[in-house]
């Protein structure tokens, strides 16, 4: 991986973090900095503000999870899978404490590109039935304020797989 992916892979991690203790809201480029060990100058050099660090963040972890469905062994596994990584993230918790526009904005399911990239991949790996990616994609969005527990998304992971 080349200096320049290193770094952008680092800022990122180092804002997850930063969001993980203090929100969104409450994140500091300095801090993001010294979490990620780059300069603030680096993350200026790959982002022009705060607002465009936080895009990147959100279409970074949207790909994540993206990836993470694609090479799940079975639609049931890529249902428990992402169920997990939003039940368990750290950011998402913290945020839904603290920023609650912002948890609006990313759970609402609009026309942004995003979405449509979500939307493909997720029609992609469960299929293309239009009733079936909405209620799977409200499911996991549920989970982002009311996360389940392990027991949780099996259950129901093993459930909506079997209507697949």
């Amino acid at each position: 991986m080349a200096t320049g992916q290193r770094s952008r892979v680092a800022i990122l991690a180092g804002a997850k973090e930063v969001i993980s203790s203090v929100g969104s809201y409450e994140s500091l480029m300095n801090e993001i900095a010294e979490k990620a060990e780059v300069s603030r100058a680096t993350i200026y050099n790959h982002f022009s503000d705060r607002e465009e660090l936080m895009s990147a963040l959100l279409a970074s972890e949207v790909e994540r999870l993206i990836s993470m469905a694609q090479s799940a062994p079975s639609k049931k596994d890529a249902l428990y899978q992402l169920s997990r990584a939003i039940s368990d993230d750290a950011a998402l918790a913290k945020m839904v404490e603290t920023d609650h526009s912002d948890i609006v904005a990313i759970t609402t399911i609009t026309d942004h590109p995003l979405w449509i990239e979500i939307h493909r991949a997720a029609a992609k790996v469960f299929g293309e039935d239009e009733n079936t990616v909405g209620l799977i994609l409200r499911w996991l969005i549920a989970q982002v304020t009311s996360p389940l527990t392990q027991s949780q998304s099996e259950i129901q992971s093993t459930r909506l797989a079997s209507l697949l």
